[in-house]
């Protein structure tokens, strides 16, 4: 009897494992929606300083620090949602994004860094090396758009 409910018990902690693991994985759909949303917060808090990096909007440093410390975490969350899962679905990445996913994860990893040297900059305050970090986020995300993101 003893052994007949350790058994029974056994049999449940991994049923409860195994269903655990598979709830925690994203539909490929769901998982499209999450990295557009990342997305689309990473163009929220561009677009102001990128608008103050080319000159249409006066420089306000604290703006800039805000939205680059925003930046600075939201690099690091849509990469996630580009699985083989969600190759099939509706989306803007182009098939280069899982052909190619070396380049792709290089292109993140380099717009990571740039999103962080421009959270670090800007909390020193100078404007021309601001500036200069705001264009190497621009190169870095036109240069994943031009090769990886349909128009």
């Amino acid at each position: 009897m003893k052994r007949k409910l350790l058994l029974c018990g056994v049999a449940m902690v991994l049923g409860l494992g195994y269903g655990a693991a598979a709830f925690a994985q994203a539909k490929p759909d769901v998982q499209v929606k999450q990295r557009q949303a990342a997305m689309t917060l990473i163009g929220k808090y561009w677009g102001p300083i990128g608008g103050m990096a080319t000159g249409k909007i006066p420089y306000n440093a604290a703006t800039v620090t805000r939205n680059a410390g925003y930046l600075e975490v939201l690099s690091v969350m849509p990469w996630d949602g580009f699985t083989d899962a969600t190759k099939d679905e509706k989306s803007r990445a182009l098939p280069a994004v899982f052909s190619d996913n070396a380049k792709f994860r290089e292109s993140a990893d380099t717009f990571q860094k740039a999103a962080a040297n421009l959270a670090k900059v800007s909390r020193g305050g100078d404007e021309g090396a601001v500036k200069s970090a705001l264009a190497e986020v621009g190169k870095t995300c036109g240069g994943c758009h031009d090769n990886f993101r349909s128009k």
